[in-house]
């Protein structure tokens, strides 16, 4: 099959798998199903070759994500029940205010946090960012969860030991003390003056909460609070409930001990980075900083301390809310990772290199234009990422650029246009209770405006400090 039908026919089922879910309001999971079986069927990997991209990209996904979505979720689930997130709620609005608390969550998020493992940072942090959304006034909800898009997806790419950084600087040779303090140079203001954009946006009028946001996860009162602020709608028969034991647990338990087995895994986690990022290997202490084995350690801390704040009965009922709504998270998920794969086996990221060389006057813009068609093709921020620096990469030396800007500017094309092919796009979309078009508002919107910001802010960077 030639390049062009391909691209041609990747194009038509990535248009109609966004239109048929938010046109023809056709469920997710079925609309990227029938996504993947078009394009593998028609770009010529025949039918043995669909159903294979389609089941092991399901279940590849699973191996990677499964278990940490299920330990975060349920994590979520006990700690929405104990009411320690409305309480951490009310204590970061006392400390930094509404008016500041997009930059305070988006610039920690895409900072301190970023030696978490992403889609466990999605799980922790997404239900925390629609609690204070609820609080911070007119369209809350979507300025702190695009905030939190921003700040989670510019560090991924830019801040070390974000995973896609790492690569970067793997591919490129660039000492990870050089990425660390160019990415920060280029993360925090790219955090910063895209939050300020999108909060303009929305204030503007840009949201629709009926449309935007699901029906079930739309706040009534304090139950809807309470609801929203946890992992995803948990219903309505279990909020009235949650909502008087998480005001009983105010009163009888502090905040720390509430959120200390979580803490305690993602200080595990993150040491586990900083001793990859060393090149060190202990192997108690490897198993203990794996991030499933983390994260299942601090579920089961949350478990003992939550039973002992609201007793057994609310805790078997979190867990039940909980289970439930991981699982619909994992399908969903899994399905986008059978388009991902479909559009991998085709061999699209090939085509397009081949189109592409680094003779340009712009190099840089060049990577970033090459990294941003890439992922609005294939769906991988890291893939795409590497793939354009790896183009430009022979260029460097040659017109005397530091391979650390080819890498910066590869990570900010790659966050354009994040969309339906992404498996934390539809992880987002189910934590936080928007919809399908409410999450392309937040999370495709704020992050490629953050991919257009970086850009502008690394090319003159580039210029002063060579």
């Amino acid at each position: 099959m030639s390049d062009s039908l391909t691209l041609l026919n990747t194009a038509f089922a990535i248009v109609a798998t966004v239109l048929l879910i938010i046109r023809f309001r056709v469920d997710p999971v079925i609309a990227l199903l029938l996504g993947a079986s078009y394009l593998g069927l028609t770009a010529g990997l025949g039918v043995d070759g669909t159903i294979e991209a389609v089941t092991v990209g399901f279940g590849d996904l699973m191996a990677e994500i499964g278990f940490l979505v299920v330990f975060g979720v349920l994590a979520g689930s006990l700690l929405r029940r104990s009411g320690a997130i409305e309480r951490l709620v009310e204590a970061l609005l006392r400390r930094v205010g509404p008016k500041r608390m997009p930059y305070a969550l988006s610039i920690s998020v895409a900072t301190v946090l970023q030696s978490i493992f992403l889609d466990v940072l999605v799980v922790i942090v997404a239900p925390l960012a629609r609690g204070l959304g609820l609080r911070i006034g007119r369209n809350g909800t979507a300025r702190m969860i695009t905030a939190m898009a921003i700040g989670m997806e510019v560090g991924v790419v830019m801040v070390v030991p974000g995973i896609a950084t790492l690569a970067l600087a793997g591919v490129l040779g660039v000492p990870l003390g050089t990425m660390l303090l160019l990415g920060l140079l280029v993360a925090v203001p790219t955090t910063v003056i895209s939050v300020a954009v999108m909060q303009f946006v929305f204030r503007r009028g840009w949201w629709d909460e009926e449309k935007d946001e699901l029906p079930d996860a739309a706040p009534t009162g304090d139950a809807g609070a309470s609801d929203a602020a946890g992992t995803g709608a948990a219903g309505a028969r279990t909020v009235a409930t949650a909502t008087a034991t998480a005001a009983e647990a105010v009163g009888q338990t502090r905040l720390l001990p509430l959120f200390a087995p979580i803490l305690a895994a993602l200080g595990l986690i993150a040491t586990g980075a900083m001793l990859d990022i060393a090149e060190v290997r202990v192997a108690p202490l490897a198993f203990v900083c794996d991030p499933v084995v983390a994260l299942f350690l601090g579920l089961i801390g949350t478990i003992l301390v939550t039973r002992r704040a609201v007793g057994r009965p609310a805790v078997d009922e979190a867990l039940r809310d909980g289970f439930r709504d991981s699982g619909q998270i994992l399908v969903l998920n899994g399905v986008g990772g059978s388009l991902a794969l479909t559009i991998k086996n085709i061999g699209l990221g090939d085509i397009l290199g081949q189109h592409f060389s680094a003779n340009t006057a712009a190099p840089l813009l060049m990577v970033w234009v090459i990294a941003a068609i890439l992922h609005v093709a294939v769906g991988s921020v890291s893939i795409s990422a590497m793939t354009a620096a790896g183009i430009l990469a022979p260029l460097a030396p040659v017109i005397g650029l530091d391979p650390v800007w080819i890498a910066l500017a590869a990570g900010a094309g790659s966050l354009f246009a994040i969309h339906v092919t992404s498996n934390t796009f539809w992880l987002l979309q189910s934590l936080t209770g928007l919809s399908t078009r409410g999450t392309l508002k937040t999370f495709s919107g704020g992050v490629s405006v953050a991919s257009v910001v970086a850009i502008a802010v690394i090319i003159p960077l580039s210029m002063v400090l060579g």
